[in-house]
């Protein structure tokens, strides 16, 4: 049974896909769900430490990605964490599905394909191929 599951969100555009899925899974109860956001470390100079207090730009980025993943969660019919997180995404996808014992994982694909999957790398193959549980890939439309 689905007790726990992490949802890997993003800004790629896919995240309304991801929680349309999570919405029609048939949940206990007594599950729960964990809506996460990883701020990655390796694409950009601008750090973002997810959990000290943030200055412009950094600041607003934060508080519209916790807006966007809290109004997400006051959608969901049973209980539920947000986690927003700095680092590898992959790695801190893995970690946190470690952390909650997650029965599964849902998360997006962006559709990369040839040169641009090499070169910017495949977050959700990494997490299927890593992860400690099931994982379901939600594909662009």
């Amino acid at each position: 049974m689905l007790k726990k599951i992490l949802v890997a969100l993003d800004d790629s555009g896919i995240a309304d896909r991801v929680i349309e899925t999570v919405h029609r899974l048939l949940l206990p109860s007594d599950g729960k769900v964990i809506l996460c956001h990883v701020f990655s470390t390796s694409n950009s100079i601008d750090y973002i430490p997810a959990d000290r207090p943030h200055s412009e730009p950094s600041a607003t980025l934060y508080q519209q990605v916790e807006k966007q993943l809290q109004s997400y969660q006051s959608a969901l019919k049973v209980d539920s964490d947000v986690e927003l997180v700095t680092g590898d995404p992959a790695e801190e996808i893995i970690r946190l599905a470690n952390i909650y014992k997650a029965d599964l994982i849902i998360i997006g694909s962006r559709g990369l394909t040839g040169m641009t999957r090499i070169v910017q790398g495949s977050v959700s193959s990494q997490v299927v191929e890593d992860a400690p549980c099931s994982v379901l890939v939600v594909k662009p439309a």
